[in-house]
């Protein structure tokens, strides 16, 4: 088989012209006289033709079997001439390449009777070949002939309109994106903002609660809802006696932190309480404050009230009136016009106004505590001394050490369980409640015998002063009131000896303005005249004295001694 495309036996040579159904190769004979023919419209070139090779590609050169055409052995390349006619295509010619070289399936190139290689292609960009027939290269510039889009491959180029879509969805896409950040900022500051005022709210309803300002929530006397009971509470009680040198008469007052609540308040006493002495006797906390002093009256308040009082501070009026004018004056609200007590001129002009944010110095302070009208009960005048207390707290300095230092500049003589160094620590802590409103005043009220009612212990002696009510017995014994309008201050003294010997309880009167010529022994109920006439008798008057008429607070008979009074020797 060999022998049939083996170039160098034989006269006769055989073409490879395809394949059979079988897949058996076909061979064809080639005529001596036309092995050395090259057919096909690119002969002349020296090239065959590659049918893979694409639009516009250069065939590649044909390796012979060493009887290359003249035109590629000598390089001269002469023109072949198209005679028109194309070789006969052969039976069993599926390609149809007449005589020129065949393209195998499997990239084999077969030419004059055997089988040719491809030479390797060169990177050449070739001329658009013409019509079918037409030689390459036998275009000449500038002609004009028909092309078809089959002849030519084209590159797509971009086009600007899918830029500009491009840029559109890009735009779309950065202002949907931007919508959503803004949206999802926002939806982030709503929250933020949901957050803090339910904080706001949370700490609001906080306060309010410690603060004890919740209807309901908060127990009685304890500020900021805490359970601590109103006895349970600690508290710094200093009970203040202001003497009025320059008159008569005591005012009493109590000062009261309490350091569970931090709440100070000022606790006005009216001098009608009733206390009880050490003996039993019953008496009324002015004459307990003349007769038995400082150490005397605190202890009979303890009784009373249930209260632990820890010191006692008389203030009388030249200190009061030095205190107000160390510590800068102070302004308070007024209730009246005070006229100046050296004055007695009369319409001169008031030394106190009345009305709102008077401020006052020393002798102000003094004559405003101790003014009492005509006609006025004492409560009115205890409650102005209140008023210049609280007055003097709000300007008393917060500091420990400076509000110690403004004590011991009174050079004041102090009740021995109270130093200058605690009663400036005590007023300092005052001091600062005062001025940041956590401050009261509130009078203790007492019935017409002198005793606490259930009202008074649950709103003040209970709430404020965390005590318990302990009243003398307004059924132990008969309550004498006596006035001495005898010009002789013994026979107050001597009148309570009697009494009390005598089983009555004795309610100190006071002092009457003026002297009296007959004495009288009163009674306003009519069930109290028996009782009226056995006081007289006690006391050495007759039973001509015994009337119906206008009996003291707290007393079951009231007793005015005159002249005629002559005490009991024994």
């Amino acid at each position: 088989m060999n022998d049939r495309y083996d170039a160098g036996y034989g006269s006769d040579q055989y073409e490879l012209v395809g394949y059979d159904e079988y897949g058996q190769p076909v061979y064809r004979q080639i005529p001596a006289q036309q092995q050395q023919q090259t057919y096909g419209p690119y002969a002349g070139q020296g090239y065959g033709y590659d049918p893979y090779a694409g639009g516009g590609q250069q065939a590649a050169p044909l390796y012979d079997t060493g009887q290359q055409s003249a035109v590629y052995d000598t390089g001269q390349q002469s023109a072949v001439h198209d005679t028109g006619r194309q070789p006969p295509t052969p039976a069993h010619d599926p390609y149809g390449t007449g005589g020129h070289a065949v393209h195998d399936p499997y990239g084999q190139v077969a030419g004059s009777g055997r089988q040719s290689r491809v030479a390797e292609q060169t990177a050449h960009i070739p001329q658009q070949p013409g019509p079918v027939g037409e030689p390459v290269g036998s275009r000449q510039p500038g002609d004009e002939r028909d092309y078809h889009t089959g002849q030519f491959a084209f590159a797509e180029e971009p086009d600007g309109d899918s830029e500009d879509v491009i840029d559109w969805l890009n735009f779309t896409e950065n202002r949907t994106e931007r919508r959503e950040e803004a949206k999802r900022r926002a939806r982030s500051r709503m929250i933020a903002l949901v957050v803090v005022l339910a904080l706001v709210a949370v700490g609001g309803v906080g306060y309010l609660w410690y603060a004890g300002k919740i209807p309901g929530l908060s127990s009685s006397g304890a500020k900021g809802g805490t359970t601590t009971s109103a006895a349970a509470q600690k508290r710094d009680v200093i009970v203040v006696h202001l003497h009025n040198t320059g008159g008569s008469g005591t005012s009493t007052v109590l000062l009261v932190d309490n350091t569970t609540t931090k709440q100070g308040s000022t606790v006005l006493l009216p001098n009608s309480l009733a206390l009880t002495d050490d003996d039993g006797t019953t008496t009324t906390l002015a004459k307990s404050v003349d007769d038995d002093g400082s150490s005397g009256t605190r202890d009979q308040l303890d009784t009373v009230l249930g209260t632990s009082i820890e010191g006692t501070w008389r203030l009388d009026t030249p200190y009061l009136q030095n205190l107000v004018e160390l510590v800068g004056n102070i302004d308070i609200d007024t209730n009246a016009d005070v006229p100046d007590p050296d004055t007695k001129k009369k319409g001169a002009e008031p030394l106190v106004n009345k009305g709102k944010g008077q401020t006052l110095g020393g002798k102000a302070a003094v004559a405003y505590a101790t003014y009492r009208a005509t006609g006025e009960a004492q409560n009115a005048q205890l409650e102005r001394f209140g008023q210049v207390m609280q007055g003097v707290l709000r300007k008393m300095s917060s500091d420990a050490s400076a509000a110690t230092t403004t004590v011991e500049t009174l050079a004041q003589i102090l009740d021995p369980s109270l130093t200058d160094k605690d009663l400036g620590a005590f007023l300092a802590k005052l001091a600062d409640l005062a001025k940041g409103g956590d401050y009261k005043t509130a009078l203790l009220p007492v019935q017409s015998d002198g005793t606490l009612s259930a009202q008074t212990s649950s709103s003040v002696v209970k709430d404020i002063l965390g005590g318990t009510a302990k009243s003398p017995s307004a059924g132990s014994a008969v309550r004498v009131s006596v006035q001495n309008a005898t010009g002789v201050k013994d026979n107050t003294e001597k009148a309570r000896v009697v009494l009390v010997n005598g089983g009555y309880t004795f309610l100190e009167g006071g002092t009457a303005s003026g002297t009296q010529a007959t004495s009288k022994v009163l009674y306003s109920d009519a069930a109290d005249k028996e009782n009226a006439t056995e006081v007289a008798k006690t006391l050495g008057l007759g039973a001509k004295d015994v009337a119906k008429g206008t009996v003291g607070s707290g007393a079951d008979v009231s007793v005015v001694l005159g002249l005629d009074y002559k005490p009991s020797s024994s």
